[in-house]
Order: structure tokens, then sequence, then C-alpha cells
């Protein structure tokens, strides 16, 4: 009987061993400052200003577009020209985009935001631009932002990766719980793998990349998380994504449950493809001695934080003593990481309220299961967030 509950006690945690490494040491690296930004390039530096282009893909939002466009123009200082990639409207994305100032380009056709953003890309690119930045639609830009991407950019920096929050913390406790979630996979994580010189990771938003690198690695990456596979080529091109901590992109989480069922289902069942995609390729070639692959892998077999808590709340059950230190290790780095997100977020004691629907979140995550199988199957389409309900943009055109 104790060989199976030890075999149990493996089957149990063995999916946890990722996280239960990573978590740890990427909350302690990321509490300390910020590390100095790594050399440039010396052939990249200029005095001169950028081109920088800014991609927005946009399905649909006529109710959020016009405070996108503006908040990017906010920025006087910093010229930069928009391009708001209309992929499929059937309402007045494009007039009110058009209104706010952006450059509208049409696209029609199926696929995901992955071929909006390439075709977006290359018009920015045949215009001479020598970066680009995405913003998605539902989000606002800090007022420093753009002239720190800029200025990494004209530095030398290949690719970076603003700070993405919650613009909608407060909104409710799904909102304010969420808000914890991102705080601790889009600043807790690449602020750690920053200080430890690896590349931080791309989000999806908020997100540069220099003309040199669309060049070397186009972005063909149209998956359901195409921010993950491009980031995996970039990684494997030897390509390190900077972190820039003092410049944020704002985007809305969903408040209702089926809003955040559906992007909850297409982010983690899009993590499974990559997955069985991407795993063997990555072990391989840190097995081949390229030790900088390690923590991509690490983190592409990392299960959602819910799913972890509750693999070692069952490990903890198991009449087996080792399977319950393993189980009070892993929920001690559960916990700093938790500390660490709090802290690192604009209101530290909501996010540490925000944790008392936590048992309902796991609940939630346990009935979400089937949704987010079907979100694995290789034929799965992209379905776009529903945006929160009682958001009116009152741009008129030439306004």
């Amino acid at each position: 009987m104790s060989v199976a509950w030890n075999l149990a006690g493996i089957a149990v945690l063995l999916p946890t061993l990722p996280l239960t490494i990573e978590l740890p040491v990427l909350s302690v690296a990321a509490a300390f400052p910020p590390r100095n930004p790594r050399p440039r390039n010396p052939r990249r530096r200029s005095s001169s200003a950028l081109r920088l282009a800014v991609v927005v893909p946009a399905h649909n939002e006529e109710t959020l577009i016009g405070t996108c466009v503006r908040s990017l123009l906010s920025d006087r200082e910093t010229a930069v020209e928009i391009f708001v990639v209309a992929h499929n409207c059937t309402d007045r994305t494009g007039e009110l985009a058009a209104g706010a100032g952006a450059r509208v380009l049409p696209l029609s056709g199926p696929g995901g935001k992955g071929l909006a953003l390439d075709h977006g890309f290359r018009h920015a690119l045949s215009l001479g631009a020598e970066a680009v930045l995405v913003i998605d639609a539902d989000s606002v830009v800090s007022q420093n932002l753009l002239a720190e991407v800029a200025a990494s950019i004209r530095a030398g920096a290949e690719a970076v990766q603003t700070r993405y929050q919650a613009a909608n913390a407060e909104g409710n406790l799904r909102t304010s719980l969420a808000a914890l979630a991102l705080a601790g996979m889009n600043v807790v994580r690449p602020r750690g793998r920053s200080r430890l010189g690896l590349s931080c990771g791309i989000f999806g938003n908020g997100f540069a990349l220099s003309a040199r690198t669309l060049q070397r690695v186009p972005y063909t990456a149209n998956s359901l998380v195409e921010d993950l596979e491009y980031h995996l080529r970039l990684v494997e091109a030897g390509i390190e994504v900077e972190f820039l901590d003092h410049a944020t992109v704002f985007g809305e989480m969903p408040e209702k449950s089926a809003a955040a069922a559906t992007q909850r289902a297409r982010w983690e069942g899009g993590r499974q493809r990559m997955r069985r995609a991407w795993a063997l390729p990555l072990l391989k070639a840190v097995l081949q001695g390229r030790g900088r692959m390690l923590e991509p892998l690490l983190d592409l077999l990392a299960q959602p934080l819910a799913t972890q808590a509750l693999l070692l709340a069952l490990a903890a059950v198991l009449p087996i003593f080792w399977c319950r230190i393993y189980a009070g290790i892993g929920f001690a780095g559960v916990a700093l990481y938790l500390s660490v997100a709090a802290g690192l977020s604009p209101n530290p004691a909501g996010a540490l309220r925000a944790l008392a629907a936590a048992p309902g979140y796991l609940l939630w995550k346990l009935l979400m299961i089937p949704r987010t199988r079907m979100a694995a199957r290789k034929n799965a389409a992209w379905v776009r967030t529903e945006r929160n309900p009682g958001r009116k943009d009152e741009t008129k055109p030439g306004e």
C-alpha cells in the first residue's frame, strides 16, 4: 500500500515542480530593486528621434478605441503614428479610431490577433517605422510609456515589455483577484527575470519590437497565445526581451463571469498547446548546454496558480510524510509570491483583501476544465473576450 501511496504522491506533485522552483526564485529576485539595463549595442545608439509606430489590433471595439487612441496621443513630446487594425469589424471601430487621430487599416478574413498584428507591423515597417509598439484596444497607457519605449529601443534594446496592470482593479471582487494575478504574472515574474538577467517575456499588450528584430524573427505567430509563441521564437533566436518597470499599460479585466471564462480558457488552453509543441525542443536545448532555455522551459511547464494550489492541497491530505513536507514548501512559495505581487501592485491592501475570493475562484477553475480542454485543441478558434458593459465612446469623426 505504501508503494501505491508514494506513486500517487509523485503523480500529484510532479506537475507542481516547475512552479515550486520558479515562484520563490523569481519572487525573491523581484523584491530587490531592478538592476541596471544590460549593455547596449553601440551601433544602435543614436541621438535622433526614433520612428515609433503603435499598432492597435481591434475587433468591434467602438466602446473603447477612442479612449485608447487619445491616451496614446496625450504624450505630445514623443511623435508616433498610430495604426488601428480594424479586423472583421462590423461596428464603428474604424470611424471612431480615425476620429481620434489614428490611421485605420481594415482587415478581413479568418485568423486571430497574431494575423492582425502581422498586418499592422508590415504596413508600419513599409512606411519606415524603426520599431513597433503593441497596445490593446481596451487599454490606456501611462504618460511616460511612449518616451520610455522609444528611449530603450533607440539605446539598443531589440524588444521590450512594459508593466501590464489592471485598469479596473477595484471593479468587483473578481477584478481585484484578477488584478493580483496579473501583478504576479506581469510584474513579479518579468521583474524577477530581469533581475536575473533573463528575457522577461511578452504579454500581448505593451510590448515593442525593433524593425531589426522583426526582420530576424517575423511575426508569424497566430496561435491562441501568440505572444507566448513569439517569445519562445525570440528566445530560440537568442533575443532577450527587456522589462520596462517604470512604464505601464492598463488593460480592463472582465467583470462578468462569462467574459472571464472566455479569456481564461483561451489563455490556459493556448498554453497547453504551446506546451505540447515546445516542451521537447526546449528540453533538448537545455540538455545540449543552452542553460538560458531552462527558465522558459520551467515557465512553459508551470501549472496555473490555482491548479498549483489545488494539487498542493491534495498532496497535503495524502497519508505520506514527504508529500506533506513538499506541500508545505510549495504553499510557502505561493504565499511569498502573492505577498510580493501585492506589494508591487498599486493597492497592496486591496490586493490582499481580494484573496478572500480565492476559494470560490478555485471552484470556478474546476468547472472551467472542460472549456480549457476545448481551447487546447489544435483547431480551436480565437474568441474575443466580451467587453465590460456600460462603456460608451462619444468621439465623433474629425473631433
